[in-house]
């Protein structure tokens, strides 16, 4: 125990020996804050050449998914890719209540890929090209034949 007290009071002397000498080294005072950077990326974004993106001109692809009993279907996965794309580039959930949003930009149709474990995959294209600001779809999935996995 008395070992030990020792070891401890010398740590604290040590500890209070090196924040001794560091107060008494002079620091170096801090580098004045640049005001270049600032100017610099502001007149960036006022180029004619850049422009800034905006989700104005999104669309919000929203739905259900139900299950074969016509009960909202919690923590589905689902995966958006434009038409023609190999990667999905958007994926979510749904929520407790079976219903999921994703932002798009529109001007292209969209294949979205619905999954759930035992049940079947669904996939389905969305047209986007017509449509406003948002579009529905629902989603009835169908138990995978011969019993769940």
């Amino acid at each position: 125990m008395k070992r030990l007290c020792l070891i401890h009071s010398a740590c604290v002397t040590a500890l209070l020996a090196g924040q001794a000498v560091g107060r008494s080294t002079p620091q170096e005072p801090a580098a004045p804050a640049t005001t270049a950077s600032a100017q610099d990326s502001s007149s960036k974004a006022n180029q004619p050449g850049k422009k800034k993106y905006s989700h104005t001109q999104d669309l919000l692809i929203r739905g259900t998914v139900f299950d074969e009993k016509a009960l909202s279907f919690p923590g589905v996965e689902l995966q958006l890719r434009a038409e023609g794309q190999k990667k999905y580039k958007w994926d979510t959930y749904t929520n407790s209540r079976g219903e999921f949003a994703v932002r798009v930009p529109q001007g292209t149709n969209y294949e979205i890929l619905v999954r759930a474990k035992g049940f079947v995959d669904q996939r389905r294209i969305v047209d986007t090209k017509g449509a406003g600001n948002d579009e529905a779809v629902v989603f009835r999935m169908q138990p995978v034949a011969g019993g769940k996995e």
